[in-house]
């Protein structure tokens, strides 16, 4: 069961990659940007990225990268074998 899991966490991270790391890198630089450099018309530029309304997206990025944050925490957590009932051994005697 591990193994498939472990080809759906693959396939997710692969996939939602790209809108993550835009978002994330954005919203960095978007802070960079006002708060250091005090640009507010290259902010704005950021804020449309980080949104995905510059690409048409604006409704429906959220929604892109909330699905793929909880597909890869499901499939990672599950992989980390902390719900797996754990077997009891007995204590081996000498």
């Amino acid at each position: 069961m591990s193994r498939i899991f472990r080809k759906y966490h693959r396939w997710l991270a692969i996939a939602f990659s790209l809108p993550l790391l835009t978002t994330v890198l954005s919203g960095i630089f978007f802070t960079i940007a006002v708060e250091w450099f005090h640009q507010r018309q290259f902010a704005r530029f950021l804020l449309g990225v980080h949104t995905g309304k510059i690409i048409g997206l604006g409704e429906v990025f959220p929604i892109i990268n909330g699905i793929g944050l909880i597909g890869l925490l499901v499939t990672g957590i599950y992989m980390t074998s902390l719900f797996r009932k754990r077997r009891y051994l007995p204590p081996s005697e000498f």
